[in-house]
């Protein structure tokens, strides 16, 4: 009996040590599951009975004695540690140069353009805390008009409006604009609405955000399915990730807990092909605010969750959950972390308490899943 169902958890940003080259990006030491067992009540048993625990180079007190997956650590090959880099990875892109990344800010004749093509005027252009640059920023966009336009450590050109005084359709047609622009030298990774509301000083950010990907240089784990007969449904980010590219039916979430209920109703149905989930909360909530134990506890509901997905799945059904890159909350930095993610592999065709090692290149989960559903 072939495997007919795959189904690929992305836990973004759920790091399980530093990578063997993870002084070259500043991250020496950065391990965001040491980081998340030092808090209060982090024990995820599901997880455990899985083999998480039992990886190589992961310290545990205590290690499953029969564990019901195969497990294993990978360690990324690509230039760079940020999502889209990791997910194309994932999906069998090896690749060779970063994305650019902007530290002070975007250059003048980029601003200047990107002026010019959306007839708005732009405020901040500095590497900047989401949550902190809609307070400093918020009240002077409402006034004016103005676009705040700011990155981060990653490949991104973020652009947060206000709902109500810029609008949520003319914020998306600004990052169209903008992710049309950036190609070639300045394609960024990622252009990403960030919509909030609220009055000054109480803004918050909304779930509307959205992201637009730079398009995938090579074919990926979607295309192949897709192009094989295979369907390949997204649930969060997925579908941005990829630019669309490949995906067969797209499902966006409001968090983590909307994309483990999606993913649990996608499971109830009958289709043929990969399930490919991403739950972002970890990173963006709890990573990048150095929240460990937010990000533990965040763990612990995922957790609970598995345990009552994991007897939904059917016999001819294949689970893998990984990572994309860390985010180790308990270091001074914000940003990603250069760290292996774990490989957590149940259901057909997999020996349980097999130990997969070290495992050179994320691109070995794109082989597993082209296995199981193509032969």
């Amino acid at each position: 009996m072939n495997t007919k169902r795959v189904f690929l958890i992305v836990l973004d940003s759920f790091g399980i040590g530093h990578a063997s080259d993870a002084e070259k990006y500043g991250d020496a030491g950065s391990n965001t599951l040491a980081a998340l067992m030092r808090e209060k009540g982090f024990s995820p048993c599901n997880l455990a009975k899985l083999g998480l625990f039992n990886i190589d180079g992961v310290e545990a007190d205590e290690r499953e004695p029969s564990p019901a997956g195969a497990f294993g650590r990978m360690r990324e090959l690509s230039a760079g540690k940020d999502t889209t880099i990791g997910h194309w990875e994932l999906a069998g892109i090896v690749s060779d140069r970063p994305l650019p990344t902007y530290p002070d800010g975007f250059p003048e004749e980029v601003i200047a353009e990107f002026e010019q093509l959306t007839g708005r005027g732009v405020l901040c252009n500095k590497p900047y805390s989401g949550t902190e640059v809609i307070k400093d920023y918020g009240r002077e966009q409402i006034e004016s008009g103005k676009l705040i336009v700011y990155t981060s450590a990653d490949s991104v050109f973020q652009i947060a409006a206000h709902e109500k005084y810029i609008g949520l359709e003319e914020l998306y047609r600004c990052c169209e604009v903008a992710r049309d622009m950036l190609q070639g030298e300045h394609g960024v990774g990622r252009v990403i609405a960030r919509p909030y509301i609220g009055e000054y000083p109480d803004f918050v950010r909304t779930a509307n955000r959205h992201d637009y990907s730079l398009l995938p240089p090579a074919q990926t784990l979607p295309d192949i399915l897709t192009k094989a007969g295979k369907q390949v449904i997204s649930i969060g980010k997925i579908h941005d990730i990829f630019a669309g590219r490949g995906i067969t039916q797209s499902y966006p979430t409001k968090g983590n807990a909307d994309g483990m209920a999606k993913t649990t109703a996608i499971a109830k149905t009958d289709f043929n092909g990969l399930c490919f989930v991403n739950l972002v909360d970890f990173d963006s909530v709890y990573g990048h605010r150095n929240d460990a134990e937010g990000y533990a506890a965040a763990i612990m509901a995922f957790d609970r969750w598995l345990g009552e997905f994991l007897p939904v799945l059917r016999e001819d059904d294949l689970l893998l959950i990984t990572a994309d890159h860390g985010c180790d909350p308990s270091t001074e930095s914000t940003d990603h972390s250069r760290e292996c993610v774990p490989l957590l592999l149940y259901g057909k065709g997999i020996t349980a308490g097999e130990n997969l090692g070290t495992l050179d290149g994320f691109f070995h989960v794109s082989r597993i899943v082209q296995n199981a559903l193509l032969g």
